[in-house]
């Protein structure tokens, strides 16, 4: 009698920029949650260069298993090469389950290793839940954000998602945590990548990560004006907050993209929220149900946002924004 294989949920490392961005790190912890729903493994799969540092971390959040190719070719990401290698070692191990941070490079990477193997892919979501059959439902954004829809692949492996910074919660650092290491020397027969990175340059960070932070002022298309929008800027460094924005006001030019808080930007969960001038489209309430407290303004009471807020002020969002930016000050020099 033959043991049946075990089942294994995979997520693909990216660790370039592991100090600032968890999101590997907040999927294998949900990876973990879902595993012994369908008896599985959490498993880690990196490339790269000098890896031993990220293995011992993945461990440590949550991989009971680590695939890793290491080797100085790998040293710069190149999505030509990566996928090529994702596609080899999925064909031989058959994940159930393939999950990448829905990041610049999750984007880039996890749609051309879903055509190599010929199965789904269920982009940005925003829940991962395992039903009754065993699928894995993908929770994404649709229609432009108006609705949320739940997908399933029923028939082609791996089931396949990427994930926005932010969705989860990582698992804490546990230095008693064992798992396998499995090395996978790099293919002989690796194609030449047709694009070759010549240099590259760090942009400079944030004080602190939007996901990250405990206070948010969040800004939309209600602020009126870029002008009385940077007020909220004003406001954020008075708290020791970070600004978000609706899709519309990055539109509009009155915040960068990275601002962006909703369906195609980050998910965020303080412990409070600011909502100015922000109508509630489900695009971006969908972002935020994680956060604490989310004290509302908006001139129209009956706005989908005040409906969510814990506190609603129905008033103009540039006026109350003024009105606590004098009376912070007030304080302070008090």
């Amino acid at each position: 009698m033959t043991n049946k294989i075990k089942k294994s949920i995979w997520v693909f490392g990216d660790y370039r920029n592991y100090f600032q961005n968890r999101v590997t790190l907040q999927l294998l912890a949900r990876a973990r949650e879902l595993a012994p729903k369908i008896q599985a493994e959490v498993c880690a799969v990196v490339f790269g260069c000098s890896l031993d540092e990220y293995v011992g971390e993945y461990i440590a959040h949550g991989a009971q298993k680590v695939y890793v190719t290491d080797h100085p070719v790998l040293k710069d990401y190149n999505v030509e090469t990566y996928s090529v290698l994702m596609e080899k070692l999925v064909k031989t191990h058959n994940p159930e389950i393939l999950l990448t941070g829905a990041t610049y490079f999750g984007r880039e990477f996890a749609p051309r290793v879903a055509k190599r193997l010929h199965t789904g892919l269920t982009a940005d979501c925003i829940g991962l839940e395992i039903n009754k059959d065993g699928l894995l439902v993908q929770t994404a954004p649709s229609f432009g954000g108006n609705l949320l829809a739940e997908i399933v692949t029923p028939e082609t492996r791996p089931q396949m998602a990427t994930v926005r910074p932010g969705t989860f919660q990582e698992i804490p650092h546990d230095y008693n945590a064992r798992g396998r290491v499995i090395n996978i020397p790099l293919p002989d027969n690796l194609p030449k990548p047709g694009v070759r990175l010549i240099s590259s340059q760090k942009l400079p960070q944030r004080e602190q990560r939007l996901e990250d932070a405990k206070i948010v002022i969040c800004g939309g298309r209600g602020m009126g004006s870029k002008t009385k929008f940077k007020k909220l800027f004003e406001l954020a460094k008075i708290m020791e907050a970070e600004v978000g924005a609706t899709r519309p006001a990055v539109y509009s030019r009155w915040a960068e993209h990275e601002a962006l808080i909703g369906q195609a930007g980050k998910h965020i969960s303080p412990k409070i929220l600011f909502s100015f001038g922000i109508s509630g489209a489900i695009q971006h309430t969908a972002a935020i149900n994680d956060a604490d407290l989310i004290i509302a303004v908006n001139k129209n009471p009956n706005a989908a946002m005040m409906k969510m807020a814990d506190v609603a002020i129905a008033a103009d969002a540039n006026q109350i924004c003024s009105s606590l930016i004098r009376e912070l000050k007030k304080r302070i020099r008090e």
